[in-house]
This record gives structure tokens, sequence and C-alpha cells, in this order.
């Protein structure tokens, strides 16, 4: 019997066990038919409805969380780890369902954002405060979203604004020489509530520790201070003339500027010197317009465009540039001939550019036919998503997914769903000197996954199997007689295929005023010619909390365990950690906030020779108009 049938035999068995006890608080709070998100159809759709595992965390469990950053609030659903250079503001991206950062679509309101150099989104550059809500899509998401979607989807959702002017905010500090601060405005307004306006500024900044660990292997330890400051600017408004037809626009920036360790390799000797402050600067921004319309009641119609930019300035004495920009028009009709029955059809266009201190690459353009079905009948639900994407650089690319659900019995439902999907070679991939191909092609992968949720008013559950097939793996090829000429020290290849399997269980318990939550996570995650683990990810992977909520007062913990993982040739520890914190709502407007976030002051590499950052201490005073 091969090893991934071994796997898989327990995989199945769990799911048939499974009890009502185990859980995701953020799903729980919303997996509900009532709930509404957009990612897993690209339309608005009953969360009961979806057949894809999809996940949505509100700006309620935002506000409550003790996360940091948007990486670690991400780190804590159920199918993702996270792979971080250091502590806060150091670059991160996560891990979805074992894929690489590189497999896994970041939009922000259904924008695609990142860098087209490096393959992937730095959330480091996004501010929590800044986040309204996040919908998350685990699995396949090609046939909807076209490239880089092999592990899954995260749309970051912005604030806009609805009801009488509503002002909130917060400002706090801590340890390290740390401070935040949010202010947010938003409301609508004119006759008859013509204009809807949204307006957020935010700012954080730390003294950090050192991002590498002394006597790392290369050299690049520097005893100084990582520290970072990050900025955003939100900007947001529209016009309903009347009901069902807006006009929107919006505007959004952040920049994080961060230190970190490196190294320089000077002549005459070359050797490693990591004497020099390194430092980045990252400038995200992202300018829309679109519309969105009405028909009849079975026919809406939205059009989008928007503009994108990731500028990279990062170095000591030498600065490397990568700046990426994509310019995005994007046409949808949605047909809902019956209730509970739904027909999406869609069209993306796609140009993006990059200018490099390091090379000159030509545009390439993207187009993208989608057509998407969703519907229920009765206990069934059906999903089923067909894409065709032709790129001006590596051709032709479909992709599809079709699934469907049942309801067993009150409360208990399942679901299976198979799919492909693929991600396209950067543009480092393709044209970096010495080292890019231009006639690289795509990864493609194929998956399946089956699952089982439970649901009552007190508990629920979910549970989802997943096996993913990953061909044409994009890395370093080091025999140069698979190389083109004049590549004499290796070049970019489509070097390997990975196996990526696992099962995921979520679930909360609710208990009077306690609120119990846990997520467990089992990852198979191999090279499927040399059967080794993938670098930096762990075989399994446990968050569990408790929240109280009594009266004026809120109390919570948050335990992270990371099992160990391979990364750089070396197996790294397994690490846990215990977050803290506490609310007191002074009146109904103002509340006295306090975190610990790494209480226990653990020790430990997020990443091979780089350390996260100790216990830190926040306090802070939070304003809600609305009222908390």
């Amino acid at each position: 019997m091969s090893h991934s049938r071994r796997f898989l035999r327990p995989t199945w068995l769990l799911l048939v066990l499974c009890q009502a006890q185990f859980a995701s608080l953020a799903q729980a709070q919303t997996d509900n038919a009532e709930t509404v998100q957009v990612i897993g159809t690209r339309a608005p759709t009953a969360l009961g409805n979806v057949v894809a595992d999809v996940v949505v965390i509100d700006r309620e469990r935002i506000r409550a969380t003790s996360a940091d950053s948007i990486e670690d609030l991400l780190r804590r659903v159920g199918g993702i780890q996270l792979s971080r250079n250091g502590g806060p503001g150091q670059s991160a991206s996560i891990l979805m369902r074992g894929s690489s950062a590189s497999n896994t679509l970041v939009l922000i309101d259904g924008v695609r954002i990142g860098s087209a150099t490096l393959g992937q989104t730095d959330l480091a550059a996004i501010s929590l405060a800044e986040v309204e809500r996040v919908e998350l899509m685990r699995g396949p998401g090609s046939s909807l979203y076209g490239a880089d979607a092999i592990g899954g989807v995260v749309n970051i959702i912005t604030r806009r604004g609805e009801g009488p002017a509503y002002l909130s905010g917060n400002i706090a500090t801590g340890n390290y020489k740390s401070g935040e601060a949010y202010g947010a405005l938003s409301g609508v307004g004119g006759a008859e509530s013509m204009f809807d306006y949204a307006v957020s500024l935010s700012g954080e900044t730390s003294d950090g520790v050192s991002a590498v660990l002394p006597d790392d292997d290369f050299g690049q330890f520097n005893p100084d201070d990582d520290g970072f400051t990050r900025g955003g600017l939100q900007l947001a408004g529209g016009l309903t003339w009347q009901k069902g037809q807006r006009i929107g626009v919006s505007y959004s920036a952040s920049r994080l500027k961060s230190q970190f360790d490196s190294a320089q390799f000077a002549p005459p000797n070359f050797l490693p010197d990591a004497t020099p402050d390194f430092r980045s600067r990252l400038t995200t921004e992202l300018a829309t317009i679109g519309y969105q319309g009405v028909v009849s009641p079975e026919w809406t119609i939205s059009l989008r465009g928007s503009t994108q930019s990731d500028k990279l300035q990062s170095g000591a004495d030498f600065i490397s540039v990568y700046d990426t920009v994509r310019q995005q028009i994007t046409g949808q009709t949605t047909w809902t001939p019956a209730p509970q029955q739904q027909l999406v059809a869609a069209i993306d266009l796609l140009r993006e550019s990059i200018t490099s201190s390091d090379y000159v690459a030509p545009d390439r353009d993207n187009t993208g036919l989608v057509l998407g079905y969703t519907g229920r009948f009765d206990a069934h639900k059906l999903q089923a998503d067909l894409r065709w994407d032709h790129n001006s650089v590596y051709g032709n690319q479909t992709t599809g997914k079709l699934g469907w659900g049942m309801d067993l019995a009150e409360g208990w439902s399942v679901r299976a769903l198979a799919g492909t999907a693929f991600r396209a070679p950067t543009f480092n991939d393709l044209y970096f000197p010495n080292f890019g191909i231009v006639t690289l092609n795509p990864e493609r992968s194929r998956s399946i996954e089956a699952g089982v949720n439970y649901q009552s008013p007190q508990t629920t559950v979910g549970a989802t199997a997943y096996y993913n097939k990953v061909s044409d793996l994009i890395g370093y090829q080091s025999d140069p007689s698979q190389c083109p000429p004049g590549f004499n020290f290796g070049c970019a290849g489509n070097t390997s295929q990975a196996l990526l399997q696992g099962i995921t269980i979520q679930a909360v318990q609710r208990l009077g005023d306690f609120i119990f939550t846990l997520a467990l996570d089992w990852l198979n995650a191999k090279d499927s010619d040399t059967g080794q683990t993938l670098p930096r990810r762990a075989a399994n992977q446990q968050t569990a909390a408790v929240d109280w909520n009594s009266g004026p007062w809120q109390l919570g913990a948050t335990l992270l365990n990371v099992g160990s993982r391979p990364d750089a040739g070396v197996l790294l520890p397994s690490y846990a950690l215990l977050n803290l914190n506490a609310r007191y709502r002074v009146s109904p407007n103002w509340q006295l906030e306090a975190r610990a976030q790494n209480a226990a002051d653990k020790d430990y590499e997020p990443v091979h020779d780089y350390q996260g950052i100790g216990r830190q201490f926040w306090i802070g005073l939070r304003y809600d108009g609305r009222g908390l």
C-alpha cells in the first residue's frame, strides 16, 4: 500500500467519526445559511448554499481577537500556516493547505494584489485595523479567479459607509517602544441618503528585536533591533441615485518601512558583511471605480476598473527596486432564474507590468472568461465553475470545479468537491538574469476534498479532508545540461511534483458566558519525487481558545501550537504561543483594552535562523460611536 493511501485511510475514518466538539470560532460565528459571502461564487450568496470550503471572519471577531496582524489572524483559521522572517512587521505570507505562498491568491475588495516579480503578497504591508472582514476559500480557486489559487483565495474587504455618520477609533501602546492608532468615519448622507462615504487612517510602530539569531548559517546577524512603521489610508465613496443602482470609487494606500538583517559580499574577498543597516520600504496602492446595477429581479450586472501598484525598495548600500503595476477591468452578470438558483458569467482583463533594477521585461496580458453555477434542490446543493484564461506569455489554461452537498438530518450536512487550478510563473521565473526561462510552464494541480458539518444553536463543527496533486513545480534546476546554452550555473525549471493531503477539524461550543473553540490540522506535504517533506510545513498545528463575556467584561486566551517542520536542511522544533486579552466597557461607547502576545515569553524560530518577538504587553482605549 502506498504512503498516500496509508495516510488517507485515517483521514476518511476521522471524517466519519468526527463528533460535534471542534471548530473555528471565526467560522462558527458566521457559518449559517443567512450569512452572505462573495468569494465562493463571485456573487453575493448565502453561505449555506455554497459547496466550496468558505470561512468568513467578520468585524466583530477581528475586533475581539488578540491577533497582532492580519497574518496572525489568518493563521488561527484551520488549514493555514504562517511563514514570517522574524516578528511583526517582517516579510510575511501564508501557506494554505500546504501550498506555497505563491499558490495563495490575495484580493482586496475582489482585486488581485501583490508582487508579480516575487509572485506573492507580503501581508505585513496590510494593517489589520483597516480590515472590515475577511473571506477565505480553502481549496482550488482558479476556476473563479484565475492564476495562483491552488491553495485557496483570501479576499480582504474594506469598510463601506452605511447608516448615520459613524466615528470609531482606538489608541494603544506597548513595550518594545510600540504604538498603534486608528480612526475612521463613515456613513451616508444627501437627499434620500444618496451618498455613502468611508475614511480611515491607521498607524503602527515598534522597535522590535533583531530578526536574525546569532551564529546564523549565512553571517547575516546584526545585534541592532529590526523595527517597523506601518501606515494606512482608505477613502471610499458611492452614489446611489435609485435603489439598486450605485457607482463607487475607492482608494487605499499602505506603506511599510522595516529594518532587517542581511549581508553584503563586497570585493575583494566577498566575505559576508552584516554591519550595514538594511531597510525595506514597501508601498501598496489600489484605486478602483465600479458600477453595480439591478436590471430586473432576476438580473444584476457589475463593472469595475482598477489600478494596483506594489513598490518595493530594499537593501543597504545597494538598493534593489521591484515595482509591479496591475491594470484590471472586470465585467460580470448574475442571473437568478428561480429562488436558490444562480448563474454567474464574467470577463476579467488584466495587464501586468514591472520595473526592476535587475532586468527589463515585457508587459503581459491575460483574458479570463468565467461561468459559474450554484443551485439548491431541496436537501441537495450543486456548484460548478469553469474558466478559460489566455495569457500573452504562457498561453491558454482551462480550469474547472464541481461540487455537491447534501443535508442529511437536522444540523448535519456533507459535501464533496473536485477541481483544477494553476499558478503562473512570475516575472523573476521568466526573466531574471542567469536564472529565468521564458518557456516555463505554469504549475498545475488536481484536487479532491470531502467534508462533514454539524450546526446547532450552541455547537458548530466542520471537518474536511483534502488530497491535492501539484505538477510542474517551478524551482531551481541545478543541472546546467537541462538548461538552455549559456546557463552555466543552473536555471529556473519545472523541476518536481508535490502531494498535499490533510485533515482540518474545526468547532465551537457555547456554555453560558463561555465560548470554547478548537482548530486541528494534520498535513502531509511531500515532494513526490524525493518523498521529502516540503520546507516550512508543520505536520500538525492546533489552536485552542476560550472566551468569557459577562456584563462589561470580556476575557480571552488563545493557545497556538505549531509542530516541528523542516527548513534549510534542519528540523525546526515545535513551539506554543499563549496570547491573552481583556476588555472592560467603561460606557456604551468607550472600552479599555489590554493584551499580552506570547505571554509565556517563548523563544522560537518561525523560520530557520530567524526569531519571533518575546512577550509583548499592550494597553489601549477604544471608541465606537455605535456602541460596543
